[in-house]
């Protein structure tokens, strides 16, 4: 028997940078303040919601697609190597059904962007994703500020 539907949790955290030329990317939305460390653009959202995906198709995680060593991903867009993701997902015969987002920060405040953060997200994914900002109470490195982390939900639903 076949499942037809599927969930996946991912999971990513970046720290913030010293570049103040590296722009601060977070759910393909470009914020105020110090860019966060990664090979790609860091994007800790888009991030989270391609490992979500991956693991509701049983397709790996997004350091075995796009490793963290390879030149080729240096500085991209993470919200083109999440609508890669969508594609291989997709070619597994697997459709979204929403991502829920919950990003853990100090800062940059998301709420004023979080419209904006989830019109971009759900224009790639083809679906609903939701994004809530959350606040670790200054405990641990993220409660420090040292960076930003997020957990994501994918529902997938079997196509054929």
């Amino acid at each position: 028997m076949t499942a037809s539907l599927r969930v996946g949790n991912g999971f990513d955290v970046h720290r913030f940078g010293d570049d103040p030329s590296r722009p601060l990317v977070i759910g393909g939305v470009t914020h105020d303040g110090p860019g966060l460390v990664g090979n790609s653009d860091a994007d800790v959202v888009a991030h989270a919601v391609a490992e979500a995906l991956l693991g509701a198709a049983g397709l790996g995680d997004l350091g075995s697609h796009f490793p963290d060593d390879d030149a080729t991903w240096a500085g991209a867009d993470s919200l083109l190597l999440l609508a890669e993701v969508v594609r291989m997902v997709a070619a597994e015969g697997w459709a979204v059904v929403n991502v829920d987002c919950s990003v853990v920060a100090e800062r940059p405040k998301l709420a004023p962007r979080r419209a904006e953060m989830q019109d971009r997200l759900s224009a790639v994914v083809g679906a609903p994703v939701t994004v809530k900002g959350r606040r670790a109470e200054t405990l641990g490195a993220i409660g420090r500020g040292e960076g930003v982390a997020c957990f994501a939900t994918a529902l997938l639903e079997a196509v054929r």
